[in-house]
């Protein structure tokens, strides 16, 4: 999906870097709305783990401000991406490939701050994320994270695409419900599987790791979805160590 192009994988231009460096910049983990600027806060000389956020868009950014970056993801093709930038701009960015499940390459209390964009329907289970993320974060430190509302899942994809908004599946969800025929149809080879979680398990382990949740908004696809345009998709989240 990186290498076709896709609008979620497109990095950061040097024109959005430099506007960075000068105090005018946004970071998502979501579609469409902006990361309230009060849950970043001051990032320079602090220590920031973009998590499952390869690629060139929130790491460049945070770099710019003068965090001190390291960027988790399981694509080489999306660490590839903040390597460059970084080379071309002239900051430094540390890179480690692996399963946002497991942080065991990073000792307890090391990050003052955690942005994992949209990427826990991607994982199988979250409940090790919210975990590992909690004992990698100093006391005081933010997880800052965006993830589908499960009601996405509920609906048959084909009919919903055209605005029928037929319930077919139950959360939790994985794409290895559908059928071998109807996966390669709607998926194809390139996409990564998906799984629906509940919100129990998005919001409510957060809290059982040893989170408090101190920020809260919901946004959409954009681009004129229509089950957006009834309610929003997608839900962002801060939570304080």
């Amino acid at each position: 999906m990186a290498l076709a192009g896709d609008k979620f994988y497109r990095a950061m231009k040097p024109e959005q870097i430099e506007q960075a460096r000068q105090g005018h910049w946004r970071i998502r983990v979501t579609p469409t709305k902006e990361v309230p600027r009060g849950w970043i806060g001051p990032v320079s000389g602090k220590s920031v783990l973009c998590l499952a956020g390869g690629g060139g868009q929130q790491a460049p950014i945070l770099a710019a401000l003068g965090a001190e970056v390291t960027v988790f993801d399981l694509s080489e093709e999306q660490l590839a991406r903040d390597l460059e930038i970084a080379q071309r701009e002239g900051f430094q960015i540390s890179t480690a490939s692996g399963d946002m499940r497991d942080l065991s390459v990073f000792s307890d209390e090391t990050f003052d701050l955690i942005v994992s964009p949209c990427a826990t329907c991607f994982c199988p289970t979250v409940e090790e994320v919210w975990q590992e993320s909690y004992r990698v974060l100093k006391p005081g430190g933010n997880l800052i994270v965006g993830f589908i509302n499960p009601l996405y899942y509920l609906f048959d994809a084909r009919k919903m695409d055209r605005g029928e908004f037929e319930v077919r599946h139950s959360i939790p969800y994985c794409d290895f419900d559908l059928s071998d025929m109807e996966r390669e149809e709607l998926i194809g080879p390139e996409r990564p599987l998906e799984f629906g979680h509940g919100l129990n398990d998005l919001i409510g382990k957060q809290i059982e790791a040893g989170f408090s949740i101190t920020g809260f908004y919901e946004d959409g696809w954009g681009a004129n979805d229509k089950l957006s345009s009834l309610i929003d998709l997608f839900i962002a989240t801060r939570a304080t160590k």
